[in-house]
């Protein structure tokens, strides 16, 4: 199956984007969920922001509730209770923060391949369960309403909020649907067997690995119904963890989605499976080897190397345009043939 990245990648980086405040720094533009609106691609990008770092010391932001302002902390580099050595997290005397914050900041386009970044963040940090961010939209338009499912990560963990718009330009926010751990969830863009339907990810902290489940729902709200759809496979691309990648695709042959796998040792890449039209949580076929894979340069190199995820794609006929994240740092996209990726999930 021939796969075609677009020959311009990446599509927005750091320096496309502008910090939101003067003492930060932008150090990451990925992850970012796709539709079209008023025949504009869209992309809810999220953007890693940082102070700026001093010598002799790590400065990280963390949102006060109260306030809803974004504080700077420090702790000097030398201090014995300072980990740094996951670039993405440290820990401080037993206690985890990241090393930025993250927004959702709307990137538009009539082509769909390039790009112009709004200045400032359509949803940032503003509740206590997103104090350390909001992360990794996803977008499904169901009706006339967009819902936008994200990460909200804090020291209570990494939980699943909600927004809806109709416009991108109001927002309405619905509080949390899924409690910690749980993330990568995915709407179907339509009801199933009369229920709204999804797929989520939660990370058992005993027992298990973290799979990707089904859930339906009346309301969008309170999901429930839960059922085990796929986990990692054993000595495949996908043996370490599997999740959600972009919003399920209708076909005559089921729902398509594109979905990440990674390697124990965090080697990430893309891959697609086909689950029947009434039951979704039944899976009629799985790709054996990945669809996208790290091999360029922006994919293997950056700020978490060896990297393709995604959380949104376009299609338009038989083309399906995957927007993905490249080394935790930048936006891509690649092309491939719907009925071509059909072909491979006989």
């Amino acid at each position: 199956m021939k796969v075609t990245r677009f020959s311009g990648n990446p599509i927005v980086t750091p320096g496309d984007v502008p910090a939101s405040r003067p003492d930060f720094e932008v150090v990451c533009t990925f992850n970012a969920g796709a539709t079209v609106f008023r025949k504009q691609t869209l992309l809810m990008v999220r953007v890693a922001e940082r102070p700026r770092q001093e010598e002799g010391w790590v400065s990280f932001p963390v949102l006060n509730a109260e306030t809803r302002e974004i504080e700077v902390h420090r702790i000097a580099k030398n201090d014995p209770g300072l980990d740094t050595s996951d670039p993405r997290v440290f820990r401080y005397k037993g206690e985890g923060y990241l090393s930025s914050i993250s927004s959702l900041r709307l990137a538009r386009s009539s082509d769909g391949f390039h790009f112009t970044v709004d200045l400032q963040p359509a949803i940032r940090p503003q509740e206590p369960y997103e104090a350390f961010g909001t992360e990794d939209a996803r977008i499904t338009r169901i009706g006339r309403t967009y819902y936008i499912n994200y990460s909200a990560i804090s020291s209570f963990g990494v939980t699943t909020g909600l927004i809806t718009t109709t416009d991108f330009a109001a927002y309405e926010r619905h509080g949390i649907i899924f409690c910690p751990d749980n993330r990568d969830v995915v709407f179907f863009p339509e009801k199933v067997n009369g229920k709204y339907a999804c797929y989520h990810r939660p990370a058992p902290k005993h027992l298990g690995t973290p799979d990707i489940w089904f859930a339906n729902s009346p309301d969008m709200i309170h999901w429930g119904e839960h059922r085990h759809v796929i986990g990692a496979r054993a000595d495949a691309w996908d043996s370490g963890r599997v999740g959600g990648g972009a919003p399920p695709f209708k076909t005559d042959r089921g729902w398509l989605s594109i979905y990440h796998g990674a390697t124990p040792d965090d080697w990430y890449c893309l891959g697609a499976m086909l689950a029947n039209l009434d039951q979704p949580h039944r899976i009629i076929a799985r790709t054996p080897h990945p669809i996208l894979k790290p091999e360029t340069d922006y994919e293997l190199k950056g700020f978490y190397g060896h990297v393709v995820f995604t959380c949104g794609a376009t299609l338009a006929g038989d083309t399906i345009r995957v927007y993905y994240g490249a080394a935790d740092t930048v936006m891509a996209v690649a092309e491939l043939s719907l009925n071509e990726l059909l072909e491979t999930l006989k």
